[in-house]
């Protein structure tokens, strides 16, 4: 190797251990700073303020209908913060619900709505929510009777089920005209889960945001299933299509006849007259006989079973002939078919289109251009059913100032973050790991790092060479005599390339490279290596003395020679 294992590992362990210690990540609870009416991060270990639900679903069987999930708070099973809590919704095929009151209703005003949480399905999700309902602000609101059908005016978060996956966000909509509520639906975003954000601005527009990435926007006047107002005119219901209303673009031509000539009857194909039947035919052989080889079975019953016959194969005497038994012409397209005469279509004089009820005004209409003044809500709930069991939730934040959400997000979840990355491994010590399983990955690393960080030094720090007298002589056909007194400058149009032999000498190697005449414009350095032992004698300080310089004008054709030689 051009560097030992021990001193590139040494290298990387120091790095890691640094690494590791710049990136500790040490957990805080987050602190709420400006407007909110909720900021709730578990850190204090217990339900403080959180009401369980005792009610029942009405559309429930019994053994199911009560709300009997459990609820906890506590750390997340593999959390890099020790000491962040959060609740987490413990049971399976439950119902759950528990709901906090907030600080203060809050009501659509001027100012937006942001809502805001965490969400980590710890254990995969196979059918089940983690959506949050914002419960509407009324006099008979009771949170220990939390259920499904309890008034909300926006739910909020994923909702997954096999295939079908969702986050939801929907407000319910009052009509202005009835006082009956309509829930809106936007379109569906394609987003992975962690930290959820929903923005309703004052102008009718929102935001979804994923991770404090925006996974969906739009305006509720123009984005959301059903929309919010209603056509202006709708179909007249009491208006019925006319007996003699023609709606046929096409008719038939009343005036077509049928040529006389028009043979309905005339079959689509017939025999090829011209077809003869191929020599060596054999009209008397069967194409099938009955197996010879076949016996009846010892147990067949013919009063049961009936007579027995050998099983049908194809005839052997047919192998080597064109066919067997009777012969027939092959049948071919008759030129002469024409088929069932139809008279040709033409446009119909009397068509009317397709007919449509008319319009009328519609009675129900109205026009809300504020759908954003929803009604007020006082508390935040999670109503859920779920097949999945340690679904974690965290830091619930909900406030009308933007900045004051995203510093709770990077105090909370941005936390969070940091300490994942802390915990994952660097890059040395993924370099580390990976030249444990695979030490071939040592030369990758020498290569592509030590090397070339040994070329810099050298050019960089290599300054005048010593006076030197060389004598090299090398029998094989010839012998060479090479003196070269005084010091050879590194300027910056010399090239400079360092190589491990792969003996512990290097004068036979130089001696080799001495074919060529001596020059200024490169310079090739022979490292003697036979072991690590002999390469730490090279000491920094020391490294000139240590080479052996021989130096060549024509540069390419002794990199080539050099290397066809097998040196390396």
């Amino acid at each position: 190797k051009f560097l030992p294992v021990r001193i590139i590992t040494a290298l990387l362990s120091a790095f890691v251990l640094a690494h590791s210690e710049v990136l500790n990540v040490t957990y805080k609870a987050p602190e709420p700073k400006g407007e909110h009416f909720i900021a709730e991060s578990f850190d204090k270990g217990t339900l403080d303020g959180w009401i369980l639900s005792n009610a029942k679903k009405d559309d429930a069987d019994e053994e199911i209908a009560k709300y009997d999930g459990k609820w906890a708070v506590e750390e997340m099973k593999d959390s890099k913060l020790p000491g962040d809590k959060g609740l987490v919704l413990k049971s399976r095929a439950k119902h759950h619900a528990i709901s906090a009151h907030l600080l203060r209703p809050f009501t659509f005003e001027t100012m937006p709505l942001v809502i805001q949480y965490e969400v980590n399905f710890q254990s995969g999700i196979d059918c089940g929510g983690a959506y949050v309902k914002l419960l509407t602000e009324t006099p008979d609101l009771d949170l220990d009777q939390f259920v499904d059908k309890t008034p909300y005016t926006i739910m909020f978060g994923p909702d997954k089920c096999g295939e079908d996956y969702k986050l939801h966000f929907i407000f319910r909509h009052k009509n202005p005209k009835t006082g009956e509520y309509e829930e809106k639906h936007a379109k569906k975003p394609d987003a992975d889960l962690r930290t959820l954000q929903t923005l309703v601005n004052s102008d009718n527009s929102f935001e979804v945001l994923v991770d404090q990435t925006v996974v969906n926007s739009g305006n509720l006047l123009t984005d959301m299933t059903p929309a919010v107002n209603p056509p202006a005119e709708i179909e007249d219901p009491d208006d019925h299509k006319p007996e003699d209303w023609d709606e046929r673009p096409k008719i038939q031509d009343p005036d077509s006849v049928k040529p006389e000539d028009w043979d309905e009857d005339a079959p689509a194909q017939i025999p090829d007259e011209s077809a003869v039947k191929p020599d060596g035919w054999l009209d008397d052989e069967p194409e099938y006989i009955g197996d010879p080889d076949a016996i009846k079975p010892e147990d067949w019953d013919e009063d049961m079973d009936g007579e027995w016959e050998a099983p049908q194969i194809p005839n052997p005497a047919c192998e080597t002939a064109p066919g067997c038994g009777t012969w027939k012409r092959p049948m071919i397209d008759n030129p002469n078919y024409k088929g069932k005469w139809k008279p040709p279509m033409i446009d119909n004089p009397n068509y009317q289109g397709v007919w449509k009820p008319r319009k009328i005004p519609n009675p129900a209409y109205f026009e809300d251009l504020h759908p954003y003044k929803m009604s007020p809500f006082s508390a935040l709930g999670l109503e859920l059913w779920s097949m999945t069991s340690d679904i974690f939730f965290d830091n619930f934040f909900i406030t009308n100032d933007r900045n004051a959400a995203e510093r709770w997000a990077s105090d909370s979840w941005g936390l969070k973050k940091a300490a994942e990355g802390a915990a994952e491994p660097g890059l040395a010590a993924q370099m580390l790991n990976a030249a444990e399983e695979r030490p071939w990955l040592w030369v990758v690393y020498v290569l592509t790092v030590a090397l070339p960080l040994i070329l810099i030094f050298v050019f960089c720090c290599t300054g005048n060479t010593h006076t030197h007298t060389h004598t090299h002589t090398h029998t094989h056909t010839h012998t060479h005599t090479h003196t070269h007194t005084g010091s050879v400058p590194l300027q910056e149009n010399v090239k400079l390339d360092i190589y491990k032999l792969k003996s512990s000498s290097s004068k036979s190697h130089s001696s080799m490279l001495q074919t060529q005449p001596c020059g200024a414009k490169a310079c090739i350095l022979l490292v003697p290596f036979s072991g690590p032992a002999q390469w730490k004698s090279v000491t920094l300080s020391g490294i000139r003395e240590q080479l052996s310089a021989a130096c060549f004008p024509q540069c390419n054709a002794v990199m080539e020679d050099f290397l066809t030689g097998g040196l390396l």
